[in-house]
């Protein structure tokens, strides 16, 4: 028997289709969103592969028992506790936890240092930018010649860390615990991309720096990156990041990225949950009140209401006008293809006030087009 579903903790995300770019807890973050009214589409560019050679791993954490390191270096959440279970799974937890006892930890970030911390050790350093690059620094500052480093690599390797070190005369172990592998469904990410460029997703959220470039290279596949960005940049679509360094290749393709203010999927949460409950989403003021677009309908003085998707897009072109005549050719432009005259329009414009629920938002302008009743600033 199916579990009863759990009760919406707000609206605030209610007719919003979010795309999860996400492999790892995506179920976790789909849930939450969902309890705020949020509609999830699943589209992750990457996999995590897991253990990928159980047997180099548990040599190396063979070796580092036999010889332990003086600093242990955890560049992701993930890769160290993976790690950890594979060690355990080898049956050397005990042993790996009594040669790391005196080792030095430091954190790429504070998902690292939370796996840190979750493997009964403490974080005694943890990179305020979240990159190798700082934690490198910091390093080679404090001076690793002749100290032996045990480097935790994710996905993509460990951003020249290994070598970082061993030019500066320490001794490098690396941990291979998992990489990035070929998406589950690359239809779905491709998807994902041309609806984000055309209206019909209201925000896409990231969790990794290399999930964020591949997706932005399906994108750049599909020649949609500018009307990605084009949407962001008019807070039509809602690009986030769960921290900086996720945020990376966004801002690099010039996409405005929301960067949670902690680098948890919880922060990521509420970082979308407030961006929209907040009124930070394009809008405009009406007579009959605020008005915000979804890809599903609109947002009318606070209240959801649902619309097709031709409605949608026809609303969206007198949105874009900000007040201003949009003329019935223009419009017609935006109906589908079997729509062939003035009298299609008003027809389609005539569905749209009796969806809306409120006829007066749209003005009909005797030989020109129609245009939304938007109030102007005092």
């Amino acid at each position: 028997m199916s579990e009863p579903p759990r009760p919406l903790l707000s609206a605030a995300l209610a007719g919003c289709v979010i795309v999860i770019a996400v492999d790892r807890r995506s179920s976790e973050l789909s849930a939450a969103l969902e309890r705020h009214g949020a509609q999830v589409q699943h589209a992750p560019a990457l996999t995590i592969v897991p253990h990928i050679d159980d047997d180099a791993l548990v040599a190396r954490t063979r070796e580092l028992i036999e010889n332990p390191p003086d600093i242990v270096v955890a560049t992701t959440g993930v890769g160290f506790r993976g790690w950890i279970e594979a060690a355990d799974e080898a049956g050397l937890s005990d042993p790996l936890h009594d040669a790391l006892a005196v080792a030095r930890f430091v954190a790429r970030g504070p998902k690292a240092r939370g796996a840190i911390q979750q493997a009964g050790f403490t974080a005694d350093w943890v990179a305020e930018t979240e990159t190798a690059a700082e934690l490198g620094e910091f390093l080679v500052a404090e001076g690793v010649v002749g100290r032996r480093i045990a480097v935790q690599h994710h996905g993509s390797g460990a951003d020249g860390l290994d070598e970082l070190f061993t030019s500066h005369g320490a001794d490098v172990v690396s941990l291979t615990v998992y990489r990035w592998g070929a998406p589950p469904d690359a239809a779905a990410v491709t998807r994902s991309v041309i609806a984000a460029a055309s209206g019909e997703v209201d925000a896409v959220l990231f969790t990794s720096a290399p999930g964020a470039a591949e997706w932005l290279a399906a994108a750049a596949r599909e020649g949609v990156v500018a009307d990605i960005a084009r949407r962001a940049r008019a807070r039509r679509l809602l690009v986030a990041a769960v921290g900086p360094v996720t945020a990376g290749p966004l801002r690099a393709a010039d996409i405005e990225v929301l960067v949670a203010d902690r680098g948890r999927l919880g922060a990521l949460v509420r970082g979308v949950v407030t961006y929209y409950a907040s009124g930070r989403a394009a809008a405009v003021e009406t007579a009959a009140g605020r008005l915000e677009l979804r890809s599903s309908g609109a947002v009318l003085d606070g209240e959801f209401r649902p619309l097709s998707r031709t409605s949608v897009e026809l609303l969206g072109a007198l949105f874009d006008a900000r007040g201003r005549v949009v003329s019935r050719g223009s419009l017609l432009d935006v109906l589908p293809r079997s729509a062939d005259s003035a009298h299609a329009v008003e027809m389609a414009i005539a569905r749209l006030r009796e969806a809306v629920g409120a006829p007066e938002l749209i003005r009909t302008v005797v030989k020109r087009g129609y245009r939304l009743d938007v109030q102007e600033d005092e």
